[in-house]
């Protein structure tokens, strides 16, 4: 099995989901006794936290680069970044370490592709949602998203960091979320990207009125897919 770096933090609630599931991928290809060779980097979400200006992002992108640069110093043959939101860092990081990083879009859309799909609705944090660092690398892969609502960018936004980000998950919130999914199909999405690590609390993956693609699982099954041998 090939090492992979993962940098976490952002939440914690988000890398223990990335921690548990892949480390079931690997339990299910090997044995109950197997454990993933995983390097984490648990960042302080503090300092990634309500980025708005330029100044901000450059400021997060240069903490997510020299994590990524330590885990590859460390022993680290892949990496991935466990949130959906800081891959819109990702181009710097690719460009400041020497092995591969697994883009967490672009899973999803391969995914996406091999089923045929190929329209949905994105939910997840606000840049996530409205910025095209992440919607252009689903479409690359041909799927049509709707475009955002910006009321339920606002509902997601306040769920995602005042609840889900620390580890809360509400009765509120779940209605939120079934609302929105509810008026996506409406607006005739044929499945939703669940495009924020942490919606699973609050969002049942396996029985919904629409296909969803959880992100967060798909990125593990990639990351673990990689553990064993396939490239990115």
């Amino acid at each position: 099995m090939r090492k992979l770096g993962m940098i976490g933090g952002m939440s914690w609630v988000s890398t223990r989901t990335y921690y548990e599931t892949i480390n079931r991928a690997v339990q299910k290809r090997t044995d109950a006794m197997s454990s993933a060779p995983l390097l984490i980097e648990s960042l302080d979400f503090r300092e990634l936290y309500g980025l708005h200006s330029d100044e901000d992002w450059d400021r997060a992108s240069q903490i997510l680069v020299d994590s990524a640069q330590r885990l590859e110093a460390a022993g680290a043959e892949g990496l991935i970044i466990a949130a959906n939101s800081m891959h819109r860092v990702y181009d710097k990081i690719v460009d400041a370490i020497d092995i591969p990083v697994l883009h967490i879009a672009d899973c999803v859309g391969r995914k996406m592709a091999s089923d045929g799909m190929t329209n949905a609705a994105l939910i997840g944090t606000r840049n996530v949602m409205t910025e095209s660092f992440y919607r252009q690398r689903l479409v690359s892969h041909g799927v049509d998203l709707l475009p955002p609502d910006m009321v339920n960018v606002e509902i997601l936004d306040r769920f995602i960091y005042d609840q889900l980000m620390v580890g809360k998950a509400t009765r509120d919130a779940e209605r939120a979320l079934k609302t929105i999914i509810t008026q996506k199909e409406q607006a005739g999405a044929k499945a939703i990207v669940l495009a924020c690590t942490e919606l699973e609390m609050v969002v049942d993956v396996n029985a919904n009125v629409l296909p969803i693609y959880d992100s967060a699982r798909i990125h593990c099954g990639a990351a673990a897919d990689w553990i064993f041998g396939q490239d990115f």
